[in-house]
């Protein structure tokens, strides 16, 4: 009995691009192949500034006192 190796239904590409102002043109253009199905666009995570990090390390408790520079210094060399 032979072995046939099937190939399969479907492949997928990943293309990275570097400008971004430049996604809707790509995605026109990809879709212009043939044989090109579905074209998916990921979301973006939103990334939070260090000012929105502090606000939700507030928010979540992830806050410590200190009464002073040796206090604090104390409190980091015990954990």
């Amino acid at each position: 009995m032979a072995n046939v190796a099937t190939m399969p239904a479907q492949g997928q590409i990943l293309v990275n691009i570097d400008d971004i102002s430049m996604l809707k043109d790509i995605k026109k253009a990809i879709s212009m192949l043939k044989g090109v199905g579905k074209i998916t666009v990921p979301r973006r995570r939103r990334l939070f500034s260090s000012y929105e990090l502090s606000l939700r390390d507030l928010e979540e408790g992830r806050v410590y006192e200190a009464k002073d520079v040796d206090d604090l210094f104390r409190q980091c060399l015990e954990d």
